[in-house]
């Protein structure tokens, strides 16, 4: 017997069957699963700035939690719809969750932290150490 090696990516293998094995893709819907929302991290002279797409959550959905160094983002959502009619009954239930962790650097002040939830955006601002700032260019003047 011969074993014969396939690459899912090969022109050799159907469609249908990629789209049913891969993991980026739910084969009923054929559309795009984000296991976690995507972040963006911003750092200027004064803080740190994350950015966590969420659309559809609220700040009540959120925990953020802080251990140590480990800034930790998470959210679970449960949902359950059900309709009764004559003889049938329909119950649907769909659970969700993420958990996004950081390192925060030495620099940051972990006293110094704040949130806010708009428009599907988590903003996390991080204040850097005052002697961590950049201070600017002074004249020192000669005695």
């Amino acid at each position: 017997m011969t074993i014969i090696r396939r690459n899912l990516n090969s022109p050799f293998l159907p469609d249908w069957l990629e789209d049913f094995f891969s993991t980026e893709v739910n084969p009923l819907t054929k559309s795009r699963v984000a296991s976690v929302p995507m972040v963006n991290v911003f750092e200027n002279e004064e803080s740190y700035r994350i950015e966590l797409a969420a659309p559809g959550l609220k700040k009540e959905d959120f925990a953020i939690e802080l251990d140590k160094d480990v800034l930790t983002i998470s959210s679970e959502q449960e949902n359950s719809v059900e309709d009764s009619k004559e003889n049938c009954t329909k119950r649907e239930y769909s659970y969700s969750s993420f958990s996004r962790s950081f390192t925060l650097p030495e620099s940051a002040d972990k006293e110094k932290i704040s949130a806010k939830a708009e428009e599907g955006i988590l903003k996390i601002s991080i204040m850097k150490r005052e002697e961590e700032k950049i201070k600017p260019a002074r004249q020192i003047s000669i005695e």
